[in-house]
């Protein structure tokens, strides 16, 4: 069964359409109960490393160097294979991203990642 994966910014409503909802951001998102996140699961390993995530600082001038050296990371990342395995049942997952800029947000980079391991 292949999985469909959205991303939505956690500061959106839950909805029932969500289906498992994962936060992928390495900080709680500011200003946000974990009642209203409505976060099933907190995945921050799958999350740019600090380093990463300063240097990109949301710049969409970066942003093209930020995917490759993203990927990079998740290629070396442990944790991306404990995940999918966790979820290759999942038909249903949400990857909840706090950033303001949705065209520039790691949460795309993970998606497309993370749509072409779990086929």
């Amino acid at each position: 069964m292949k999985s469909i994966i959205n991303i939505k910014r956690v500061y959106e409503d839950p909805s029932e359409n969500d289906g498992i909802r994962i936060l992928v951001d390495r900080l709680w998102p500011r200003g946000l109960s974990k009642d209203k996140a409505a976060v099933d699961e907190w995945a921050k390993e799958l999350a740019p490393t600090t380093a990463l995530r300063k240097w990109f600082d949301h710049k969409p001038e970066r942003w093209k160097e930020f995917q490759k050296e993203y990927i990079a990371e998740l290629k070396k990342n442990k944790t991306v294979d404990g995940f999918i395995e966790a979820h290759k049942k999942d038909k249903l997952l949400t990857l909840l991203y706090a950033a303001k800029d949705e065209e520039h947000t790691h949460a795309l980079v993970l998606q497309a990642f993370l749509k072409i391991r779990l086929k």
